[in-house]
């Protein structure tokens, strides 16, 4: 007999055994901590005990401000690929999986997560309304080519932005064959460690670099940066200086509710997560006897699960749920 319960510290899972903290705010020196990926809202602020995750987190993370010593391997956890970023994991565990944060589309080096069967599934939903169906990668990477290609042909540069970790690297290697190519200097460090660690991704001069030697005046170019609003300082020295024209990329863009674009040029509805199929595809692959949603739209996806079938309900600070 385990529960499950979300904190302040994040969720708990225990049972007569043990505790184990899924991507604790804290780390607890009871039990097991489990740090699902290195994007900065999953990583622990503090405290010591006993961390699995995976090594490429370890080391993403020590770049980003935070470290903790870790292992990646233990007796009854397994980590199981999620495809979110480089070394994202989910875990498998006493008949529960927690999937951290998941998508199961391919993406460049990003292979689509294989879900395993459980009895109790923990999964985000970020996407977790109908509107949010994303086009396949063939179909966006045939688009923003397109876009590029007539940018070009007028002469003008062109920037990409993605999130600094995962997304930038995903958009780096769909969209190399432009030339010249130049990456913000934080993509590009974060492009130097993915390349340290085995990711096949082109190696380029930074903006800093192109900068000082006067290569952003010989237009046009493609520029991998960060997503930054378009009143930050860099876009518009981009924009005044030298004509460039940005196109965001994010998962926000299928929605008309939520305005997530920054004021891109164009929005293109390239996630990291799973969209709204996918994610009830993850459900049914599953097998789960009980579903909890986190992280999203947890209250619409619980209920549409409910609607074809499932038993499900979100996770909430004031729930305590026992399962077997």
């Amino acid at each position: 007999m385990g529960n499950v319960r979300l904190t302040k510290n994040g969720i708990r899972y225990r049972n007569n055994n043990t505790s184990v903290y899924l991507d604790p705010k804290t780390v607890q020196n009871e039990g097991i901590n489990f740090v699902s990926h290195a994007h900065i809202d999953h990583l622990p602020n503090g405290g010591s005990g006993k961390i699995i995750t995976s090594k490429e987190t370890s080391e993403i993370a020590k770049i980003r401000g935070f470290s903790f010593d870790s292992q990646s391997e233990l007796d009854d956890f397994s980590l199981i690929d999620t495809g979110h970023i480089l070394g994202s994991k989910g875990l498998l565990f006493d008949d529960v999986f927690y999937t951290g944060d998941i998508t199961l589309r391919d993406r460049g080096f990003l292979k689509g997560a294989k879900v395993p069967k459980c009895k109790t599934l923990i999964t985000e939903c970020t996407f977790g309304l109908p509107e949010f169906t994303f086009p396949t990668i063939n179909q966006i990477v045939e688009q923003v080519n397109e876009i590029i290609a007539d940018l070009y042909s007028n002469g003008r540069p062109v920037l990409l932005l993605g999130y600094e970790l995962g997304k930038s690297q995903t958009i780096s290697q769909l969209f190399d064959s432009w030339e010249p190519m130049y990456y913000h200097d934080s993509v590009k460090k974060m492009n130097d460690l993915h390349r340290k660690l085995g990711v096949p991704i082109r190696e380029e001069i930074s903006y800093s670099e192109a900068k000082l030697n006067g290569l952003l005046e010989k237009k046009p170019w493609v520029m991998v940066a960060p997503m930054m609003s378009s009143k930050n300082q860099f876009i518009q020295e981009m924009k005044h200086k030298y004509g460039a024209v940005t196109v965001g990329f994010t998962g926000w863009a299928k929605s008309k509710k939520f305005g997530f674009s920054r004021g891109t040029d164009y929005t293109i509805p390239l996630s990291d997560h799973c969209d709204y199929n996918e994610l009830i595809q993850l459900v049914k692959e599953s097998g789960a006897e009980k579903v909890y949603t986190i992280h999203g739209f947890v209250d619409e996806f619980a209920q549409d699960l409910v609607h074809q079938g499932f038993s499900a309900q979100p996770l909430r600070e004031s729930s305590l749920d026992e399962f077997c």
